[in-house]
């Protein structure tokens, strides 16, 4: 079957940025997942108390979580070009259900500390996995125009989770068991996915007649499909500003990785001013409900006026959002100040929550995204790991003031890199009608009409 060269070039058809299939294969699964971070992350503290350990240990349990976002991106990348991005979402969130799974056996069987960090790493992979083939779906399907919308909307659903799920865990955890929130979070997981299986196509054929597009011709197509065969080049890294990207990628996530994780934030809260996991629970959940018309509002901005409105002020923000964090610690304010430093950090980060992974699908090259997904991810997680490894050498050697100094320092950094480094991204085009592209076997688009 052959394509006339005018085809590709189309103008499209009108879409939504947000239809039936996308809320259940994309909205779903994140607000499960969202949900179940959030009610696991709030008993850490209490799971490590419980076991006999300390701060450093309780932060140990996020940063191998981190260890795991980290070390995954770079090979998911790969099976994502290799295999198809279907398979690798789907498989994330399977993974990071049997290690919360395993994680119940753990505390209900008295196992070791050392069990419970080999778990988390595993569910880290797991959420990347996932994370990671989303993006790549996104870049495949969608527009310019539109993906700031529908990658923000996926973390703003994930602030849905994330409403209700500190608060779950909290009251579970205290009512029946420590064990109780991480089961739920198995549970929860799975039934997100299973929508998955039956609405998501593989995208890798768009993805090449969209590398094509350009050119206008079906010759084109096919030389795009063998460049996601032949992957990634150091030319396409060098390419600026992808190393800005890069860069700027990796000190915002210094910043944020341990609010967004839960590690720097909870483990402050409860060790610094003896707050229950209800409690914190109580306080995150409230954030939640707060952040969500954040993060949706931010993607309509990026979308209509560009992707620095939003990145620049929502880093600087969290920068100084940081250092009151820091003042609270140096001051030894009481817990009512705490809790409005609380309220500052959340809203800043929600503010940049999706943003730099929009930057990142802007610059990606159509021919080889999933292995560029994966170099940026890989970039952007390892700051992610960062947070919470920096955050505890700080802490021991020094103090909290010292610790939140240095996460402000990464986020002004960040917003300076962007502002003076990084040329606006957002390009209002038409959009190509992919519709009578040949794809590859098994392909397609969710939400495709």
């Amino acid at each position: 079957m052959t394509t006339p060269d005018n085809e590709l070039a189309q103008a499209p058809k009108k879409q939504g940025w947000v239809n039936k299939e996308m809320l259940l294969s994309m909205h779903l699964p994140a607000i499960s997942i969202g949900f179940g971070l959030g009610a696991t992350v709030v008993v850490i503290p209490k799971l490590t108390q419980d076991l006999g350990e300390g701060m450093v240990a309780a932060m140990m349990v996020f940063i191998l979580q981190q260890l795991g976002t980290a070390v995954a991106p770079i090979p998911t990348g790969y099976l994502i070009d290799r295999i198809g991005r279907r398979k690798m979402l789907l498989a994330g969130p399977i993974l990071i259900a049997i290690s919360s799974l395993l994680i119940v056996r753990v505390i209900v069987q008295d196992g070791s500390f050392m069990e419970i960090l080999l778990y988390r790493f595993f569910g880290g992979i797991g959420e990347q996995m996932w994370m990671l083939s989303r993006l790549t779906v996104i870049a495949d399907t969608s527009g310019s125009q539109q993906r700031g919308k529908q990658i923000t909307s996926m973390f703003g659903v994930q602030q849905i989770g994330n409403l209700t799920g500190p608060i779950v865990g909290g009251i579970a955890s205290v009512t029946i068991g420590l064990w109780l929130p991480f089961a739920i979070h198995a549970v929860i997981v799975i039934l997100g996915v299973i929508p998955s299986f039956f609405i998501v196509k593989e995208t890798m054929g768009k993805a090449a007649a969209a590398s094509a597009g350009a050119s206008g011709s079906v010759t084109a197509a096919g030389a795009s499909i063998g460049g996601l065969r032949r992957g990634l080049t150091w030319a396409d890294l060098k390419t600026p500003p992808i190393p800005q990207v890069f860069l700027a990628q990796f000190l915002a996530n210094v910043t944020r990785g341990g609010i967004f994780g839960g590690g720097v934030i909870v483990v402050y809260a409860s060790y610094g001013f003896g707050l229950s996991e209800l409690e914190i629970g109580g306080l995150r959940s409230v954030m939640s409900v707060v952040g969500i018309p954040v993060v949706f509002g931010a993607g309509y901005i990026m979308d209509r006026f560009g992707r620095k409105f939003t990145i620049v002020p929502g880093l600087m923000l969290s920068g100084f959002s940081m250092a009151f964090l820091a003042v609270t610690d140096l001051l030894a304010v009481p817990v009512s100040v705490f809790i409005l430093a609380f309220i500052a950090v959340h809203f800043c980060v929600s503010l940049i929550s999706g943003n730099m992974q929009t930057l990142g699908t802007d610059v990606a090259p159509p021919h080889a995204r999933g292995a560029f997904f994966g170099v940026s991810r890989q970039i952007a997680q390892t700051g992610s790991l960062a947070s919470p490894v920096s955050f505890t050498f700080l802490v021991s050697v020094f103090s909290y003031t010292a610790a939140f100094s240095f996460l402000s320092i990464t986020a002004i950094a960040a917003a300076m890199v962007v502002f003076f480094g990084i040329p606006e991204t957002l390009k209002k085009e038409p959009e190509l009608d992919l519709a009578h592209v040949p794809a590859t076997e098994g392909s397609g688009s969710i939400g495709s009409d």
